[in-house]
């Protein structure tokens, strides 16, 4: 199981939100790039990257952080926040990135999730991110009637690589991740899947990893930052256990 540092970019920092409230951020870095060698000198095999102004903004905003940690950084990063069209998603990855995140598209436009991940292979990755079951969309903003694993299983067939299951109540709070709802989701569909929201501990880690479903990874971020995961250590346990 991956474990994926996470930085989220807010205004050009490094950011870490409670609960996908914007008016809640604590800046943990300034200089983002700075933050993600910090991340890759520990070991790290992937970065997962987060443009919350360009979520809200349905396009790119931190595009020169995003840029300074591609230059920066030797290891694949996936990206999502703003990415609502084929011609960000082409101008993301001619730049370095090896995977896009697509989310609020996933529900508005699944059509351009599937054009998307035929004409980029192992490069395109569905966001679900949701509160009590329901899939909420623009940086967390609009709650939809859409079910998880109806969304998900809608794109069985479409070549998606991973999806990024998000539980919005979850995030930042430190308060562990929804194994139960991870782990039904994972049950639920073919698609490879990340879990995101509340990773705090290597308990949670290890939780995750033999919850008894076939997960591809893990994000964290707060925990990181405030120290309640040592990722060298978290890296280390997942590859001996």
């Amino acid at each position: 199981m991956i474990l994926y540092p996470a930085i989220d970019l807010k205004d050009g920092n490094a950011v870490r939100l409670l609960k996908g409230d914007m008016d809640k951020a604590t800046v943990f870095n300034n200089d983002p790039a700075a933050q993600a060698m910090e991340f890759v000198e520990a070991g790290c095999e992937w970065l997962h990257l987060v443009d919350l102004n360009g979520a809200f903004a349905g396009e790119p905003v931190n595009a020169a952080p995003v840029e300074a940690i591609l230059n920066r950084t030797k290891v694949p990063a996936q990206l999502g926040g703003g990415i609502r069209d084929m011609a960000t998603i082409e101008m993301w990855l001619s730049k370095g990135l090896a995977r896009v995140i697509l989310g609020t598209v996933a529900v508005e436009t699944p059509d351009l999730v599937r054009e998307a991940a035929r004409a980029f292979p192992g490069q395109v990755a569905v966001g679900i991110d949701a509160r009590n079951g329901r899939v909420a969309t623009k940086g967390w903003a609009t709650e939809t009637d859409v079910m998880v694993t109806d969304l998900a299983r809608s794109f069985e067939d479409a070549g998606v690589a991973a999806i990024i299951y998000t539980d919005i109540n979850r995030d930042g709070a430190m308060q562990g991740p929804n194994i139960d709802a991870t782990a039904a989701l994972a049950r639920a569909v073919t698609i490879p899947v990340i879990a995101s929201g509340g990773v705090s501990s290597l308990t949670d880690l290890i939780a995750l990893r033999d919850c008894g479903a076939q997960l591809n990874g893990a994000i964290s971020g707060r925990a990181l930052y405030d120290g309640a995961l040592d990722l060298g250590a978290a890296l280390e346990a997942l590859r001996n256990d």
